[in-house]
């Protein structure tokens, strides 16, 4: 049986939990079960801190699991990414109170506070810097207010709390980080793993696009299918109406009115959208 870690709490449950029944497996319903078997699809699921999944998972205790990339990096356990999955996205940068660092170069020395010192320890150690890292639990903006670092890092999203705490970001994000779903380093090829994988991604690409259809005449068809290539290739289906031909293809989601107006203008006609389920490409 297929032993997958899902977030217990947090940002990342409900989404992962969303897309793990979207690729047909069970998933609880009423977010107390700490261990969740699927009989139907050979799988146990086990519900974990996010933090604490990349380390079961390092460890082989676990075939896969659903955690942050930032996590994933913080932790220095032995799990590796295997797919990134889409949602959770968020950006991992320094703050500091306005002119005290010109720019991260200026780290050297500083005093930083972080609930990711693994992040920060590994950031530093890349640019050839040393600093004191001090880690704290949860919120980390009021450190510097309290004397206890020169400098944080920490999630971003909008800076609105950042400038609330009199602080400004300094320099390029430290990591970009999502939701990814992590096996063990170097595990050997496992058919129930790549299963999973397919399914998950059927997801993400049916999340990301969608499927139009319209008519067009014969002497505008390759105008049209310029417009919509398709993933591989459009589906061109002749009308009984021999000057007409009906055409599908994948488009993606967010390009979706400007290729409806594109495809009106070269005279396509009955264009309609729809969505996309699931799908293995």
């Amino acid at each position: 049986m297929l032993r997958v870690a899902v977030p217990n709490k947090g940002t990342l449950a409900d989404p992962s939990s969303a897309m793990l029944r979207e690729a047909g497996y069970r998933q609880r319903r009423e977010g107390r079960e700490l261990v969740l078997a699927d009989p139907d699809n050979d799988v146990e699921f086990f519900f974990l801190r996010p933090r604490d999944i990349a380390t079961y998972v390092g460890a082989g205790q676990l075939e896969v699991g659903i955690t942050g990339r930032d996590l994933l990096l913080d932790g220095r356990s032995d799990a590796a990414e295997a797919l990134a999955l889409g949602f959770g996205r968020s950006t991992f940068r320094y703050a500091a109170v306005p002119g005290r660092l010109e720019s991260l170069d200026d780290l050297g020395g500083a005093r930083i506070a972080t609930s990711y010192t693994g992040l920060v320890e590994r950031d530093l150690d890349a640019r050839g810097l040393r600093g004191q890292v001090i880690h704290l639990d949860g919120a980390v903006e009021t450190a510097v207010r309290l004397g206890v670092a020169d400098v944080i890092a920490d999630v971003v999203s909008t800076g609105t709390t950042l400038r609330q705490a009199g602080l400004e970001i300094v320099g390029d994000p430290i990591l970009e980080s999502e939701a990814v779903l992590v096996q063990q380093s170097g595990a050997d090829a496992d058919p129930r793993v790549e299963q999973l994988v397919r399914r998950l991604n059927g997801v993400i690409i049916a999340r990301r696009y969608v499927m139009i259809d319209y008519d067009c005449r014969v002497e505008t068809v390759e105008a049209a299918c310029a417009i919509t290539p398709g993933i591989e290739s459009p589906t061109v289906s002749p009308l009984h109406d021999k000057g007409w031909v009906a055409v599908r293809a994948m488009v993606e989601r967010r390009e979706t009115n400007r290729v409806m107006d594109e495809l009106w203008e070269v005279g396509a006609r009955g264009i309609l959208v729809t969505d996309i389920l699931a799908c293995r490409l």
